[in-house]
C-alpha cells in the first residue's frame, strides 16, 4: 500500500532579536498520489473466492517477487478453449468454484481415519457459481447441486475420444465426461451466466489449509452423526482440523436434507474459513505465509487469467473483508428424486426460481432480503420441510384422504412425490410414518406436522419417509426449522452462518 503525504511542518515563530538573512526559494515538494484503483480488478469480495482455493492466502502484500513465484506455481488449466456461443458478459465477476474427488496424496492412515477409501470417481465433489460485484462490495456464492439434472452438449470425450451429443447426466458427472471445458460449458448452458474465471480444489488442499490454519470452528444445534464420513458431532462449538472439516462438508446421511443439507452444510463451512483466516492474521505473517504456500499449492487448479495481478490486487483489499458482504444461497430445486433412464435419481430445478436467481447474477442484484418473523403458530422443528421427502399411502376406505394429505404437506413445503396410493390395510385409525433409522430426525419433524402420528421404524428405507394416512387426519400443522443452518435453501449471509 503506498504511503500517504506527510502532513507538512506547522511553522514555527522566529526569533526577533536578530533578523535572518533571506533564504533561496525552493519550490514545493510533491505530495505523493495514491495510484488510480483499477476497477477491472477483483477487489476483496473476490477473496470469498480464492479463501477456498487457497490461492488468497498467497496475497498478504508481502511483495511482488513472491506473489508471481506463487501464480508460477499455481497449475493450469484451459477450461475456455474453443469455446464458441457462449453466454453475454453481464456486470461483475463470476468464477465456477469446482471441489473435486481427487485423493492421490492423500496417506493411507487419514484414508482410514477420514473414509476416504475407495477409488475416486475423477468428478466434481462440489460446485459453487461465486459472483463478485463490480463495485467489489458483495460476494454471492451460489451451490450447484452435484445430483442436478443437466444436459451436456455436444463433445469429445477425455477418456476414450469418443465424440457425443448432447444427453442427460447428472451435473458432476462432466467433469469427468469432459473435465474443466466441459463443466464450464455445462454450467454455463443451464445458468446462462458467463464464467469469468475457474478454480479448482482437491480433499488434499482442502484438509493442508484447513491445518495451516490452525482449525475451523463450526456450531452445532444438534449432534450430526454420518456412519458413512465417520463425522461425530455433539451439539455445541468445535474445533475441526482437516480431515474433519472434510468429514464435516462431505456427509450426505445426516439427516433427510441429503445433499441439500449438505451443501448448506459446506457454505457454513465457508464462511467461518474466511473469518478464520480473517481474524487469526495468518495473511499478514511471513511465515504463516510461506507455510500456507507450500502447504497447497501443488493441489489447486486455476485459469490462464487468474495470475499476479488479480493476487495482488487481492491483498491490497483484504482489510475491508467482512462476512456480513458474503452471501449464500442453493439453486432452487423443483422436484426431488427426478428418476432419469440410465442415470438414477437426480434433482430437477425449479426453472422459474433459478431463472430468476440467475439473472439476480447477471444483474448484479443481491439476493439478501430482510428477514421476516414466522408465523406465531408454527411449530419448530430439526430439519426442515422443504428437505424431507414423503410418499403418502392412503390407509382408509375414504377415497381421496391420501390426495388431501399429500397436497396439505406439499402446501406446508414437504417435498412429496404427488402421487399418492393406497395402503393394503384401510383400517389405519392412527397415521403411521415409516422411516429409516437414519432419517429420526427427518421422522421426527414430520411427525410434528401431523400430530397424533405413530413413528415406525424401517430399516433400509432410505430418505423417503412413508405416511400411511389414518381416520384420525384432519389437516396438517405448519412447521419451521429450529436452526437456522439447516433451513430451506434460501439467502443467509456470512455474519449469520459463523459461531456467536
Amino acid at each position: 500500500m503506498p504511503t500517504p503525504p506527510r502532513s507538512p511542518a506547522r511553522p514555527q515563530p522566529r526569533p526577533q532579536s536578530r533578523p535572518q538573512p533571506p533564504r533561496s526559494r525552493r519550490p514545493p515538494e510533491r505530495s505523493t498520489v495514491r495510484p488510480p484503483v483499477r476497477r477491472k480488478k477483483p477487489r476483496w469480495a473476490m477473496r470469498v473466492v480464492t479463501t477456498i482455493s487457497v490461492v488468497v492466502l498467497a496475497s498478504a502484500g508481502i511483495g511482488h517477487a513472491v506473489v508471481t513465484s506463487l501464480g508460477e506455481g499455481i497449475a493450469r488449466v484451459d477450461p475456455f478453449k474453443d469455446m464458441k456461443n457462449r453466454p453475454a458478459a453481464g456486470h461483475g465477476m463470476n468464477v465456477l468454484l469446482v471441489g473435486t474427488d481427487g485423493r492421490d496424496k492423500i496417506t493411507e492412515e487419514e484414508r482410514r481415519k477420514y473414509r476416504l477409501g475407495g477409488a475416486p470417481c475423477h468428478c466434481t465433489d462440489t460446485m459453487m457459481i461465486v459472483h463478485i460485484a463490480a463495485d467489489r462490495d458483495r460476494a454471492t456464492i451460489v451451490s450447484l447441486p452435484r445430483d442436478s439434472y443437466a444436459e451436456v452438449p455436444a463433445h469429445t470425450d477425455q477418456t476414450t475420444g469418443a465424440e457425443h451429443g448432447s444427453h442427460p447426466i447428472k451435473l458432476n458427472a462432466a467433469y469427468a465426461e469432459g473435465g474443466p471445458q466441459l463443466t464450464v460449458r455445462t454450467v454455463e448452458n443451464m445458468t446462462h451466466v458467463k464464467v469469468d474465471h475457474y478454480l479448482e480444489v482437491d480433499f488434499a488442499s482442502f484438509m493442508q489449509t484447513v491445518d495451516v490454519l490452525g482449525g475451523v470452528n463450526i456450531c452445532t444445534a444438534q449432534p450430526l452423526k454420518d456412519s458413512y464420513t465417520g463425522l461425530d458431532l455433539t451439539a455445541g462449538t468445535h474445533t475441526l482440523n482437516g480431515g474433519q472439516a472434510l468429514q464435516y462438508v462431505r456427509s450426505r446421511h445426516v439427516d433427510g436434507a441429503s445433499d441439500l443439507g449438505r451443501m448448506q452444510r459446506q457454505q457454513r463451512f465457508l464462511a467461518a474459513l474466511i473469518e478464520r483466516a480473517t481474524s487469526s492474521g495468518v495473511l499478514l505473517n511471513p511465515m504463516k505465509f510461506r507455510d500456507v504456500t507450500r502447504a497447497v499449492l501443488g493441489s489447486v487448479r486455476a485459469d490462464q487469467g487468474f495470475g499476479t495481478d488479480e493476487l495482488l490486487d487481492l491483498g491490497r483489499a483484504m482489510r475491508n473483508f467482512s462476512p456480513s458482504s458474503s452471501e449464500f444461497t442453493t439453486v432452487p430445486i423443483g422436484q426431488m428424486a427426478y428418476a432419469v433412464k440410465g442415470i438414477g435419481s437426480t434433482l430437477k430445478w425449479d426453472e422459474n426460481k433459478a431463472t430468476a436467481l440467475f439473472q439476480s447474477l447477471r444483474d448484479d442484484k443481491p439476493l439478501a432480503a430482510p428477514h421476516r418473523a414466522a408465523p406465531a403458530k408454527t411449530v419448530r422443528v430439526e430439519v426442515a420441510p422443504q428437505q424431507i421427502q414423503v410418499q403418502v399411502e392412503n390407509g382408509t376406505p375414504t377415497d381421496g384422504l391420501g390426495k388431501r394429505m399429500d397436497s396439505a404437506l406439499a402446501a406446508t413445503g414437504f417435498h412429496t412425490t404427488g402421487r399418492p396410493v393406497n395402503a393394503q390395510d384401510r383400517t389405519t385409525q392412527h397415521s403411521v410414518i415409516v422411516y429409516d433409522p437414519r432419517w429420526d430426525r427427518s421422522a421426527k419433524s414430520l411427525a410434528a406436522a401431523l400430530p397424533g402420528s405413530e413413528l415406525r421404524e424401517v430399516k433400509g428405507r432410505g430418505p423417503l419417509l412413508k405416511v400411511i394416512a389414518g381416520s384420525d387426519f384432519k389437516q396438517v400443522t405448519r412447521v419451521r426449522v429450529q436452526d437456522p443452518y439447516q433451513a430451506e435453501a434460501r439467502v443467509v449471509t456470512g455474519d449469520q452462518v459463523v459461531c456467536p
